[in-house]
């Protein structure tokens, strides 16, 4: 590829503070769910910029693949990293949720204040249904990539069935077919390789700051003692929170019980965010009762149309939980809700800090390329097969909302089937889909 005479010389050094001022812009404007935000970094850190080359971008973003929690924001933290060390990586991490969790916290408070007003009311009842055929879009696009064979049908088809038939735990779930994985791959390698991947760089921007050939950073060099030293840090600032908590309220308290769950939750998030949604929705809804099933398909909306990772759901979560248990009185729900909503924040996104800080060095001196292994592969293919159980869930609940008792809601269930023609046919973008959907919803209880 020719290059410019610009696109050949060396980008100028960017300085910590013009690093921050770019990823605070990011943390407001990156819509459109991992894949936008993914193809948003690319265009201006790669192409524009030219902050790291294509191929250390994709070198680190297969990383990412491979680690439970949003890749987006992990890959954000990582470039940061690389740019500027320790604090680099925490600024850019950070910067990608802290927009989308204060948005969070004011419209989930005004969902929980206001919620009952026509106006809101009639908006959230179109949106409900179209957060129904988003969540089936989920599991067809996701479906789209994994199953590629009859042995990862056959993994899809059994997780729907343990889920939906036997009510097993979506960890056991993932556990099993880890398990499967693991052994298959061994047997029959073939039946657990996806292939395609993101592929190798294949373009030249121009010379980048952080280039091919560029040396790895000494801050980047792996050691043991750098690893015990994040893994200590990590331990402690997930520990004494959790201590604090326990010591001050107890253990059964909802905040405590909250720290634990979205910490185990955190662990859980192979395949992106909607991988991790029935194992929240079965703690926080039928578990632990934070919130109803209607609920919990409204703040799947809001963090459809918010900035940053769509896993921030975990912040509507807590406020709606806090601020329904009342945990600081009934003189303080807006402040029981705010904390809960931090609180679920810090404690889901942590290990991605960890993961990224402490394992960035290795994959940093060895360069060698990252593929997803065999039990990543079946635990994928399963996670399909638990967002469809998770979509039809959330269908029935749109179809009777009064119960099994109740008629069958004719409008939902019409509005539905629109959103679902225009993700799945016409691939309209998603905040669009939801606007019009709360159009329709607010125009049906307005005029019928």
């Amino acid at each position: 590829m020719t290059t410019s005479r610009c696109s050949d010389s060396l980008p100028p050094p960017v300085s910590f503070w013009q690093a921050l001022a770019f990823w605070l812009k990011l943390g407001f404007v990156s819509f459109g769910g991992p894949a936008g935000q993914i193809s948003l970094m690319h265009h201006e850190l790669v192409e524009r910029r030219r902050w790291i080359s294509e191929r250390r971008f994709l070198h680190a973003l297969n990383y990412c693949m491979l680690l439970p929690g949003p890749e987006a924001q992990q890959l954000a933290t990582y470039i940061g990293w690389l740019l500027h060390c320790t604090w680099g990586g925490i600024v850019a991490g950070g910067l990608f949720v802290l927009p989308s969790l204060f948005i969070l916290i004011a419209l989930s408070w005004v969902y929980v204040a206001f919620g009952e007003m026509p106006l809101v009311a009639g908006l959230f009842y179109g949106i409900k249904p179209a957060v129904t055929a988003i969540v089936l879009q989920a599991a067809y696009r996701i479906g789209g990539r994994v199953l590629k064979n009859k042995v990862l049908w056959a993994i899809a088809a059994a997780s729907f069935l343990a889920i939906f038939a036997a009510g097993v735990p979506f960890p056991a779930i993932v556990a099993t077919a880890a398990l499967i994985g693991y052994i298959g791959g061994r047997v029959a390698p073939t039946g657990f390789t996806l292939g395609g991947g993101h592929g190798k760089a294949g373009k030249s921007f121009g010379r980048a700051l952080i280039d091919d050939e560029t040396p790895t950073p000494a801050h980047a060099v792996f050691t043991w003692s750098r690893l015990a030293w994040v893994l200590l840090g990590g331990l402690l600032l997930w520990g004494v929170p959790m201590a604090g908590l326990t010591l001050l309220y107890g253990w059964d308290f909802t905040l405590t019980q909250m720290g634990w769950f979205f910490s185990k939750a955190a662990l859980l998030t192979f395949g992106g965010a909607y991988a991790v949604l029935p194992y929240v929705y079965q703690g926080a809804v039928d578990a632990y009762h934070w919130l109803t099933p209607l609920q919990m398909m409204d703040g799947l909306a809001l963090g459809e149309t918010t900035p940053g990772p769509l896993i921030m759901v975990v912040a509507f979560v807590g406020f709606v939980g806090g601020y329904g248990k009342a945990v600081f009185g009934p003189e303080s729900l807006f402040l029981a809700g705010a904390v809960a909503a931090c609180l679920v924040t810090w404690f889901t996104f942590l290990p991605s800090f960890i993961f990224i800080l402490g394992g960035g060095p290795l994959i940093e001196t060895t360069h060698n390329d990252l593929k997803f292994t065999a039990p990543l592969t079946a635990i994928t293919a399963a996670v399909v097969g638990v967002i469809f159980n998770l979509a039809l869930f959330f269908g029935y609940h749109v179809l009777w909302p009064q119960g099994p008792g109740g008629s069958i809601d004719w409008i939902s269930g019409l509005i539905a089937l629109l959103a679902a023609v225009a993700l799945l046919r016409f691939q309209r973008n998603i905040i669009h889909v939801i606007a019009a959907c709360a159009v329709l919803g607010l125009a049906s209880k307005t005029f019928l």
